[in-house]
């Protein structure tokens, strides 16, 4: 029997090689891991979180047990909180707590002059896809600062964020020290959302990234 050729052997080689790596438009691509979300900043608690929480810390704002408040314009706050993949991060809980429609606190060192049927603080906990949801009032200025509402996570005992949300386009916000302090255009764009009309009154979308 002959003996193949060198050329011959060295097309055998190679065609056995091809045949049991599969050809190259079958080879399953390597997916790409997909690119992380901006976590949302940390920023200052501030000096008026509630001293002791109002007996009526639910969701809405606007009802302070019997008491119905109709100053200020209403809005609906709502978002997901995630980790940076995008995953809900069940069990947290969300606080926010801001001022009234003449810019008071319930809070002493704010000297105690809020409307009282303003319930100021609300807690929820997020549902099983990550989303919460308040009705309060779009946020006004106050002597040195532009509108904004304080925000807390919390996951049992651990307390992940603590931060400020803002008003987008309001003249204000350039003026603001925090706002201002704010590191990089990604990080004031993750703290300034816009207030918008939806079907169910002003509407306002504030997502929540944890760098867990």
């Amino acid at each position: 029997m002959d003996l193949p050729h060198p050329h011959r052997r060295r097309l055998l080689r190679l065609g056995l090689a091809s045949a049991v790596a599969g050809p190259v438009w079958l080879t399953p691509a390597r997916s790409r891991p997909a690119q992380a979300l901006h976590p949302t900043p940390a920023q200052t608690e501030g000096p008026f979180y509630p001293v002791q929480l109002p007996a009526d810390h639910d969701g809405d704002l606007l009802r302070n047990g019997h008491a119905d408040y109709r100053r200020g314009t209403p809005v609906w706050l709502d978002g997901v909180v995630t980790d940076t993949a995008g995953s809900p991060v069940r069990g947290a809980q969300v606080e926010i707590w801001q001022c009234d429609h003449q810019g008071r606190y319930h809070h002493p060192g704010d000297g105690g002059r809020a409307d009282p049927d303003f319930q100021g603080y609300g807690r929820v906990a997020v549902d099983r896809e990550g989303r919460y949801r308040f009705r309060a009032i779009r946020p006004v200025a106050y002597s040195g600062r532009t509108p904004h509402v304080h925000v807390k996570v919390r996951l049992g005992a651990r307390e992940l964020l603590t931060t400020q949300l803002y008003v987008a386009g309001d003249p204000g916000n350039a003026r603001d020290f925090l706002w201002r302090n704010l590191r990089s255009d990604a990080d004031r764009a993750a703290l300034t959302i816009p207030f918008e009309s939806g079907p169910q009154g002003l509407q306002a979308r504030f997502p929540i990234v944890l760098a867990l």
